[in-house]
């Protein structure tokens, strides 16, 4: 289960984290192209504003791609099997790989915008396959945690981008095109390890049809002797859905028996992505500035916000089995209320004291650890917990959808919201952590240790009322 796992997020979850965290450190090396190239093809300057405009453009086509691969990613997973899926994903990162790579000696930054667009289809079928995959193997006693690697290669993903473009290592003028390109890497090795693992045991029962088939991927994933508690799990979840087929997104806008479990999944994917971790990441570099940390040393203490992330990942694998998702969640958001108001308060009184700026950085880094606690990993685990097998894949493509387009919103608005508002930014969204927090408090019943049918009972009487 473990080495699934690990086959399945090398390929997934990290390339999303890992594509986000490297285009930070060639950004000047990339105006630079972008000026030669503008230079030598038209034997003209290229002004401020129009590179501006491109680098904007290529910083952010990877979320409109994003967009598009969490539109297809349900569809890949139900007409190629969730394994089936991730290894037909790779062969689009590997051709992004090749045009980001070659966009450089060929002088054609179009090919960089092409690859930066087809990485974020990657990331965007990946970050829906992935979780779905997982969430769909692991035994009911330990899908908390095994669904936790979702979380943690994303922010694996982040920290191995945050090292790998210092410019000791690809970070450099010279080496920048293999910073890019070297997403092929974790794409080959999926490619590798992945065929080793069989298709998941639910769609090749519930979906296929295949019991035989089935029965074999779940004595490799669970052993011989434990396989059979899932088996009949599975073969009761097929019989309540009595053949139904798998449903589309737009079928689950108009089924009453998933009303409220679609708008859990999309507050909690909105809030994932409003909760301000944006926020905080733009402001770590000023807040070290004022603890008085050289500005070149900065990149190597921001090392520290990622390694802090990745940590809080690892350990919340172990909390889920003890505190269960719903505390994890609610307490995550409500510790990230609790720094956004300190921080604001920081911020403002900065001068009052010496010892103010360090009170910002310690800010920081519990606000990252409150957010890896909760909302950065038991949302994605929640979103296979409440839906069964029928409405799982249109479920994912739904959340995928709202979190790129949020994604792409923060990233417009942010900088308006910043200058506008300067530090009083974070009264936003501590308003926003607070009300996602008490939704989740009144709204979604624990999941540890239930079946998808039992969950599904659950949220029953909060679709048909209480007479139901």
């Amino acid at each position: 289960l473990l080495l699934a796992v690990c086959a399945v997020g090398i390929g997934g979850t990290f390339q999303y984290g890992y594509n986000v965290s490297i285009i930070n450190a060639p950004t000047q090396h990339i105006h630079k192209f972008l000026n030669e190239t503008w230079s030598s093809r038209y034997q003209k300057e290229l002004n401020a504003d129009l590179l501006t405009f491109l680098w904007s453009v290529i910083a952010s086509i990877f979320s409109l791609g994003g967009l598009c691969g969490a539109l297809i990613g349900g569809s890949m997973a139900i007409r190629l099997g969730r394994k089936g899926a991730l290894l037909m994903n790779n062969v689009i990162a590997i051709l992004a790989s090749i045009l980001m790579g070659i966009s450089f000696p060929t002088g054609l930054f179009e090919l960089l915008i092409a690859g930066r667009f087809l990485i974020g289809i990657n990331s965007g079928v990946g970050l829906c396959v992935q979780p779905l995959y997982i969430g769909e193997f692991a035994p009911k006693h330990l899908r908390g945690g095994l669904a936790m690697g979702t979380s943690i290669f994303l922010t694996g993903g982040i920290l191995t981008g945050q090292i790998i473009g210092l410019r000791e290592l690809l970070g450099g003028e010279k080496h920048w095109p293999l910073l890019l390109s070297s997403s092929c890497i974790p794409a080959l090795a999926q490619l590798l390890f992945l065929p080793w693992f069989p298709e998941s045991p639910r769609y090749l029962l519930i979906d296929r049809g295949d019991e035989l088939s089935c029965a074999k991927a779940l004595k490799r994933f669970h052993g011989s002797s434990e396989y059979r508690r899932e088996m009949e799990d599975i073969q009761r979840e097929c019989f309540a859905l009595d053949g139904e087929k798998p449903k589309k997104p737009w079928q689950l806008f108009t089924d009453r028996g998933v009303r409220w479990q679609l708008i859990t999944v999309i507050v909690m994917t909105m809030g994932q992505q409003l909760s301000g971790i944006n926020a905080i990441y733009f402001y770590a570099t000023y807040v070290f500035e004022q603890a008085g940390i050289m500005a070149e040393k900065i990149p190597y203490v921001t090392l520290g916000t990622g390694v802090c992330e990745c940590l809080t990942a690892l350990s919340c694998v172990r909390s889920t089995y003890y505190v269960g998702r719903r505390c994890l969640i609610i307490g995550g958001y409500l510790l990230m209320t609790l720094w956004c108001t300190v921080l604001t308060f920081s911020l403002t009184y900065q001068e009052l004291s010496s010892w103010v700026p360090y009170m910002s950085m310690a800010c920081v880094f519990a606000f990252i650890l409150s957010f890896g606690l909760g909302p950065g990993g038991i949302t994605n685990t929640l979103t296979a917990e409440l839906f069964v097998q029928s409405s799982r894949p249109a479920a994912y493509m739904i959340a995928g959808t709202v979190s790129w387009i949020s994604f792409f919103t923060v990233g417009m608005l942010f900088p308006f919201i910043v200058n506008g508002l300067k530090q009083y930014c974070f009264v936003v969204f501590l308003l926003e952590c607070f009300f996602v927090a008490a939704f989740i408090f009144l709204i979604i019943p624990e999941t540890k240790n239930k079946s998808f049918l039992e969950i599904k009972k659950e949220f029953h009487k909060l679709n048909f009322g209480r007479n139901a």
